[in-house]
């Protein structure tokens, strides 16, 4: 008894003092290594790559060509209609069966699969979101053990489902739990996967792990932040622990608390505060400031920690009754913001290609383009971490789908326990991320059901449509939320998105709107300034990639809008004639491949533009935009602004510029010119305003300067004589007006011109150029004896990043350009081609 006491008075001297390491509670062993991959039929056997999928092991093999080039993609549909084998020999590192666990753990399998180890089946996946784990300790040799996978079909899978099933479902994709796209969409390949997508290991532990730890900023002030801590714990049996909670980063102890173990589960929670607490803003609002914490668990004799991220911040998305309907707006910190961003899908069809340095660029690039959200639409995948960490370094917020979009979906038992601990397990791993700022349902799903006439289509019955919408509320009204407000309190949910569809008033006037008027409904893209809802979360245009993408999946023969290769990589079913359309309204079509090209860019880009104005000036009603895309899972002609490689359209650009803090927008209204400032900055700030008339000769007719204050959110600043201006300069193909704001040296300006490009009277633009060399930048001056419209700089067959393209340029302007290479600069960098509209023929 004595001794006993003893030892238990010394243990908790262990427990009480300062966290220090002990023996790590959790030993990890990686099994990604060592695989082979084989048809079920013994078609192809090769060396696989874990995290991979089969089509890529296949292509590394040199059994299939690569699926992106030419027409091949219509080559390897074989692929996903067979079922496929992965199998691995491993030996356990060091002393881990000496551990009482030992897991093995499936980070990621795509999708239906049986996995055997050592020849005894174990397990029965059947979710790419969800993670598998199981207690192997009983079934693992001290020396060789195997590892057996069989996939099967998606392809065969669901089309069974779909014969099979007592009332349809619009597509048959609805009933396996795999990433949508991966069948076909209309800007991706149908490329059925299947593979290990995500890593495998072994965990072994002994007594106790720590699962889990999640944080909640509870309030905050700019004195203090209140934080709870929810630490999750598995044991064997009873015990006492310490948990301890400090920042890394200045070795400051936040909290220490002292339990007691009880066998099973266990949750503990706890709260802690932060003194003069740094504010995690989004881009373009401030610094998004992050702790790192680490939680440790220490029993004395072995140690267990988790390092977390988090950013203190409060979000909130505001939907009150107001003097246009209902709002739909972000308040961040207490201060409402402007979103302005895109919507993103995976940046590969085969995602485990994607890089950390790639993933960066993209984060980057958003940043760069003053983006302070991207919405993870829910057709694609839950992103990897590295996605959602690089969000929170550089304030871009997220708005994260579920992984539903535009069918119905299951309503039985197993489909719906399926998706519960799909959605549990994607929110636990995601919620300590401060640039989660809401969490949605499904994309279309509701406006699908609602608009699109699948009841009629499909020849449901009342008792069928009762049954399909039951097992649609059951999901998105009861089992999400449900989930998000036990494990993810006080983070928005909104259901679907669009709240209603593009063709109801309502749409308008409350909830998010997805306005494909333009487009698919063919209105004009001036059309955009009169269907401004209250927060604009899908919309666009498509146009061709750049001429360098196009020759990565096409040889010189292809190069035509008729050609099979154009076809397979233009997805949309009417895609070329909406381009072909709504160019003949703006432009004179050109002839050439390359020109057509060039002029497919800058016509998505001009509606875009008229789209992201409009949506900026009609604030406060309309409090946001994302436009649809803003980057591609292969190279294709499409929607994103950001090609597959990275490589800038001119939309990109265009963006850029319109999502500046404070820009210049021209309306027309009747026989008046107006110019708007619309800006983001919150505080009211000093500008003189520069209006210059000129016509396309370069004659400057009428110059006027004034002082003026920039206000928050949208103002008129300036009117002017359509017709008189008209008349001054020549007539409506001539005259071109030109606004500037120099703001303490910082100038936003904008250009209007009076009717489409294809009636303006362009001249020859007569270009001078200035290049020079400074490290590894490339510097070019540029200026032009006649206005020149939609310049465009290149070094053919270079990989060249130009921080400006695409831009206007008057007489007496002289503009500077940086040009970025990732290699060394090995060209002649005195030739840059450069073209502008009056080349193609204009």
């Amino acid at each position: 008894m004595k001794s006993y006491s003893l030892f238990f008075i010394a243990l908790t001297g262990l427990l009480l003092g300062s966290c220090s390491s002990r023996k790590p509670a959790l030993i990890r062993q990686d099994l990604n290594t060592g695989w082979y991959v084989s048809a079920s039929d013994t078609l192809a056997t090769c060396p696989a790559e874990v995290p991979g999928f089969v089509h890529t092991d296949l292509m590394k093999a040199g059994i299939i060509p690569d699926p992106f080039y030419g027409d091949n993609e219509k080559k390897v549909q074989w692929i996903g209609e067979h079922d496929w084998i992965y199998y691995d020999t491993f030996n356990l590192a060091g002393d881990i069966l000496n551990n009482s666990h030992i897991d093995l753990v499936f980070e990621g399998l795509d999708t239906r699969c049986d996995v055997y180890l050592n020849d005894t089946r174990v397990l029965a996946a059947d979710n790419m979101f969800r993670q598998w784990r199981l207690d192997a300790a009983n079934m693992l040799n001290p020396g060789s053990n195997t590892l057996r996978l069989m996939f099967y079909s998606p392809v065969e899978f669901i089309h069974h489902a779909a014969d099979t099933a007592s009332i349809p479902l619009p597509d048959p994709r609805a009933y396996l739990r795999k990433a949508p796209y991966h069948f076909g969409w209309d800007w991706g390949p149908e490329l059925a996967t299947s593979g290990i997508w995500k890593p495998v290991y072994l965990e072994a532990w002994e007594s106790w792990r720590l699962d889990d730890v999640s944080y909640t900023v509870d309030s905050l002030d700019d004195d203090r932040a209140f934080i709870s801590a929810r630490v999750t714990l598995i044991s064997d049996g009873k015990g006492k622990c310490r948990i301890c909670i400090k920042d890394k980063g200045n070795g400051v102890q936040y909290a220490q608390e002292v339990i007691s173990l009880e066998k099973g589960i266990q949750k503990i929670r706890f709260g802690f505060t932060i003194d003069n607490p740094r504010l995690w803003w989004p881009n373009g609002m401030g610094s998004p400031e992050l702790y790192s914490l680490r939680c440790s668990v220490d029993d004395g004799l072995r140690e267990d920690f988790r390092d977390d991220r988090i950013g203190l911040r409060t979000a909130e998305l505001v939907t009150e009754k107001d003097e246009f309907g209902e709002s739909f707006y972000f308040r961040i910190n207490g201060l409402p913001v402007f979103i302005k961003g895109a919507n993103y899908i995976p940046m590969d069809h085969f995602t485990t290609r994607v890089t950390e340095e790639e993933y960066r660029d993209l984060i980057l690039d958003a940043h760069a383009c003053h983006m302070n959200m991207l919405r993870v639409w829910g057709g694609g995948i839950y992103e990897s971490d590295i996605f959602y960490d690089l969000c929170d370094e550089y304030g871009i917020m997220v708005w994260q789908d579920f992984m539903y979009a535009c069918n119905m979906y299951p309503g039985n038992a197993g489909f719906l326990e399926n998706a519960r601990v799909e959605a549990e397990e994607q929110v636990i791993r995601l919620r300590n991320h401060p640039s989660v700022v809401i969490w949605c349902g499904n994309n279309e799903v509701d406006e699908g059901w609602h608009n699109w006439g699948w009841q009629q289509q499909l020849g449901y019955s009342p008792a069928d449509s009762a049954a399909v919408w039951k097992a649609y509320t059951e999901l998105f009204h009861d089992i999400l939320p449900g989930l998000l407000d036990r494990l993810d309190p006080g983070r928005p949910y909104h259901p679907s998105s669009p709240r209603h569809g593009w063709g109801r008033d309502i749409a308008y006037t409350e909830g998010d709107s997805h306005y494909w008027g333009v487009w698919w409904g063919e209105a004009p893209f001036e059309t955009y300034r009169e269907k401004t809802g209250r927060f604009m979360s899908e919309y666009g245009f498509q146009g061709f990639p750049d001429i360098q993408t196009i020759e990565a999946f096409a040889g010189p023969e292809d190069k035509t809008l008729d050609s099979e290769v154009m076809a397979v990589h233009q997805k949309h079913p009417r895609g070329f004639e909406l381009i072909d359309k709504y160019m003949e309204r703006w432009f004179e079509v050109p002839e050439s491949f390359e020109d057509y090209v060039y002029v497919s860019q800058i016509l998505q880009a001009e509606g875009i533009r008229i789209a992201l104005e409009a949506h900026r000036k009609a604030m406060p009603r309309c409090m946001g935009t994302l436009y649809w895309q803003l980057n591609d899972t292969w190279p294709v002609i499409s929607w994103s602004g950001r090609d597959y490689f990275g490589r800038w359209k001119a939309l990109q650009y265009f963006v850029e510029k319109a999502y500046r803090e404070s820009i210049l927008v021209f309306e027309e209204k009747g026989d008046s010119v107006l110019v708007y400032s619309v800006s983001d900055v919150y505080q009211p700030f000093s500008a003189i305003l520069e209006i210059k008339l000129f016509d396309t000769d370069g004659k400057l007719y009428e110059e006027s300067k004034r002082d003026i204050q920039v206000k928050p959110g949208s103002d008129l600043i300036w009117s002017g004589s359509r017709s008189g201006m008209v008349k001054m300069a020549g007539g409506e193909g001539k005259a071109i007006l030109e606004a500037t704001l120099d703001a303490a040296g910082d100038e936003y300006n904008a250009i209007h011109y009076f009717t489409v490009a294809k009636n303006i009277s362009l001249r020859e633009p007569g270009f001078r150029l200035q290049v020079a060399k400074d490290d590894k930048v490339i510097r070019i001056l540029i200026s032009s004896e006649k206005p020149a419209r939609y310049v465009h700089l290149s070094y053919p067959g270079e990989d060249v990043w130009f921080d400006r393209n695409y831009f206007d340029l008057l007489p007496g302007d002289t503009i500077e350009i940086s040009a970025f290479t990732k290699g060394n600069i090995q060209f002649d960098i005195q030739k840059p081609e450069v073209r502008s509209l009056w080349e193609t023929g204009h």
